[in-house]
């Protein structure tokens, strides 16, 4: 025994004393009060020790030794039995240069200049709880039955509600299927058009590493399409890939260098689609939290072949971790997709949607938006205002700060070692599909660079640039 055993019993509770011996002894044991081989006293002592029957204490260690706990001889007395120590199994780090060592070095945080994560300080954080524990106690208190995969109806009547008001599309609620972020809307939406192995599909280029990634493991091949100011290249896209099957496009805001994709180039686009039978994955990242002026409606506003699946989360307006998202599926799929969610990917747990639908009914979300927007602008504004008289090429992006770098700069060298300072700046070579495209440069998260901190942020920053170029 390491420490001393103390057994407290309670007599007025309703559990058995018998119970209650097991128990206390059990927990000394798994906790190392009792280490192996420690001697236990005889049933008979225990009980004259404890004011209890023999009878009860017997029936207690009878238990433990069911349990391979204890062992009772005549040589020896009552032991803790030797058992061997169990390591703890530690998680195995991923491969060097690995898909999964980039997805964790990129959600790893908080930290300065992190992207994909909204700030912290503009978060309703109290109103949501409210709002989530109150949605909580409903869902405990509905009856015991499988609620609908697709989604809360309460949730999809007000995200229809808000895509029309705020993004221009016209859509019931049977339309709208909740999902676990986009990463969920997208596999859903993959599963639903069963698309062959190995067809093509457009991407952005540069463009989002982890939805790249994810058409890759659907088998697909993947038609990277460079990116201007006017969005994605269109006309090389059909020079160079014409017999694609889906395009998968940032229309609102080009993720990650932030161009609008143009009018001329949404209307061709759309007329490929319908022309050729094929389907546009619209990655609505930021909806409506566009920094300057008013956003530009969604791009399935504009769809009138039903050609174009519309996904959505709160992850960047609200917060990831409500793993929250939803996919506006064409008329002509709502029915596969309600059957795909039923059976493969049913809709997140009821409490965190119907805290979102009240989230969202009672205008909060809104008046949310306005708060972040100005927030944004502001650190924004402000992170300019410091880089530009430094650095010769730095432009405003979305919700990033692009920070170009010399050729051959080892941006992911330079955003490895700002880790080390609490800093979380993206190398922006690992959105580029091929080597033969890319260009160095570093990302910086403006959600997530407080006013107060953006200028020594900056100056560490822009010193390991100084000593890595």
């Amino acid at each position: 025994m390491t420490k001393p055993l103390r057994l407290e019993l309670d007599r007025s509770a309703k559990t058995p004393l018998a119970e209650q011996i097991h128990r206390g002894i059990k927990i000394a044991i798994e906790s190392g009060v009792l280490a192996p081989g420690a001697r236990l006293p005889s049933w008979q002592d225990l009980a004259a020790q404890l004011g209890v029957a023999r009878g009860t204490v017997r029936s207690a260690y009878e238990k433990l030794s069911s349990a391979q706990l204890i062992v009772a001889s005549r040589a020896t007395g009552t032991r803790v039995v030797d058992r061997p120590s169990v390591p703890i199994r530690q998680d195995k780090a991923p491969d060097p240069g690995s898909f999964m060592e980039m997805y964790q070095e990129l959600t790893a945080g908080p930290a300065i200049f992190q992207m994909g994560v909204p700030a912290q300080e503009t978060l309703p954080a109290t109103l949501l709880a409210r709002v989530r524990a109150q949605a909580v106690r409903a869902e405990m208190s509905a009856p015991a039955i499988y609620p609908d995969p697709r989604g809360e109806l309460a949730l999809r009547r007000e995200i229809a509600a808000y895509l029309a008001l705020a993004r221009g599309i016209e859509c019931a609620p049977s339309q709208i299927i909740i999902t676990a972020g986009f990463s969920g809307g997208l596999g859903l939406a993959l599963r639903v058009l069963s698309l062959e192995p190995r067809k093509k599909v457009w991407v952005e280029n540069p463009g989002f590493p982890f939805t790249r990634r994810g058409l890759e493991l659907a088998q697909l091949s993947i038609a990277p399409i460079p990116v201007d100011a006017d969005g994605i290249n269109v006309a090389y896209g059909l020079q160079h890939a014409p017999g694609a099957v889906l395009a998968v496009v940032t229309p609102g805001q080009q993720a990650p260098l932030g161009a609008t994709l143009s009018l001329a180039r949404r209307a061709r686009l759309l007329d490929w689609a319908e022309q050729s039978k094929a389907w546009v994955i619209e990655d609505d990242y930021l909806s409506e939290l566009q920094l300057k002026g008013r956003a530009t409606p969604a791009l399935a506003a504009l769809d009138r072949a039903g050609r174009v699946i519309h996904i959505g989360s709160f992850s960047k307006t609200v917060t990831p971790a409500l793993r929250l998202g939803f996919v506006v599926a064409p008329a002509s799929l709502a029915s596969r997709f309600a059957e795909a969610a039923a059976c493969l990917a049913p809709a997140p747990g009821p409490a965190v949607q119907l805290a979102t639908a009240d989230f969202m009914r009672e205008g909060h979300y809104l008046r949310h938006l306005r708060r972040t927007k100005r927030a944004y602008t502001a650190q924004g504004d402000a992170l300019l205002k410091y880089l530009r008289p430094r650095t010769a090429d730095v432009t405003l992006a979305g919700l990033a700060a692009v920070l170009r770098l010399p050729d051959g700069a080892p941006d992911l060298a330079i955003a490895r070692e700002a880790t080390l300072l609490g800093l979380a700046p993206t190398p922006l070579s690992l959105w580029y599909a091929s080597k033969g495209s890319v260009r160095p440069g570093l990302l910086l998260g403006v959600a997530t660079s407080p006013l107060n901190k953006i200028e020594a942020s900056c100056e560490r920053l822009l010193q390991i640039i100084d000593r890595s170029t």
